[in-house]
């Protein structure tokens, strides 16, 4: 793994002079003289949006390992899904934590917010999407690129190499659902009888659900879905059981391999599911180290596993 070359900030030097351990002992020390605890450093997480339950989850995941470390705060925002609201969240986030985590909604605009807290000082440790420069401490994320073209993988073999599959896009604009789709579209190059219906559905199942029941009711027909995320599976798997069909009647492949994705592998109605984890708690490792003044890796490449019928009781859903 590359490690990052940029010098540490007076404020993450300071945190390296010492352990987390004895910043601990100095935290009990401290609030038992005082009577009041004050925390030895501050970790926030920028979050997107926690309307989606995976996003909601990355961030308890981060939470999951900072709480048993109490001489660490641990704070988050919620952008709602606004561009603008989640670059003021970084800035005012910055100005206060040590350590920032932040999945960035929109790769054009927050790259240069983010970037801006970089320069600051602030190590930044972006998680799931990209930007468009490297003005960071630590990219964490498992390959959209290697799930697209194994998802097309799979759906060209269970099609046989003929047929029309509808591709359930999420959010346009980021990083995520760029190389999700330009990597399943290229892999369908080699492929001249599959055609591609492309919908977008922003990773929820409600417009995964409103996006496959206006394409029935146009009489628009399909032979597989490849869905972005497996809350988008659902959603489409509820427009067809609405319309009176069988969602096991067509191969459907999923990605984040949730409880949901399971039980539709196990009973028949999904045909595959990629792992995609959260990061969250390897964002928390990368924040501790970073306080302890210690590098991290520059990129860090998640594993991904395609699940299937086959193996769905021996691999645990992310959540």
């Amino acid at each position: 793994m590359q490690m990052s070359q940029k010098m540490p900030s007076p404020r993450a030097m300071r945190w390296g002079l010492i352990l987390l351990g004895w910043l601990m002992a100095l935290w009990v020390t401290q609030g038992q003289a005082s009577g009041v605890t004050e925390p030895a450093a501050r970790v926030g997480f920028a979050q997107d949006t926690l309307a989606n339950d995976w996003r909601w989850q990355q961030v308890q995941d981060v939470k999951a390992v900072l709480d048993d470390y109490p001489a660490i705060e641990f704070v988050h925002t919620n952008a709602e899904g606004s561009v603008a609201l989640q670059a003021q969240q970084i800035r005012r986030l910055a100005e206060t934590v040590d350590v920032l985590i932040v999945s960035p909604r929109a790769e054009a605009v927050l790259s240069q917010v983010i970037a801006e807290v970089y320069n600051a000082g602030t190590p930044v440790i972006v998680l799931s999407r990209g930007l468009d420069n490297q003005r960071f401490t630590s990219f964490i994320r498992p390959s959209n690129t290697i799930i697209g073209r194994a998802a097309a993988q799979h759906l060209t073999q269970a099609l046989g190499g003929a047929g029309t599959i509808l591709m359930l896009e999420g959010l346009e604009g980021v990083s995520t659902t760029q190389q999700r789709s330009q990597s399943f579209a290229q892999a369908l190059a080699h492929y001249p009888n599959i055609a591609l219906i492309v919908r977008t559905a922003n990773f929820l199942r409600v417009d995964a659900l409103r996006a496959v029941q206006e394409l029935m009711a146009k009489g628009v027909a399909f032979d597989a879905i490849y869905a972005q995320s497996d809350s988008m599976a659902v959603g489409a798997r509820m427009a067809m059981t609405n319309a009176g069909l069988d969602p096991s009647a067509i191969p459907i492949v999923g990605i984040d391999y949730i409880q949901e994705a399971q039980e539709a592998l196990l009973n028949g109605t999904q045909s595959a599911s990629f792992t995609y984890p959260t990061g969250g708690g390897k964002a928390a490792e990368f924040a501790l180290r970073l306080l302890q003044g210690e590098p991290v890796p520059k990129h860090w490449l998640l594993p991904t596993v395609k699940v299937t019928a086959d193996n769905a009781e021996d691999v645990e859903p992310i959540f």
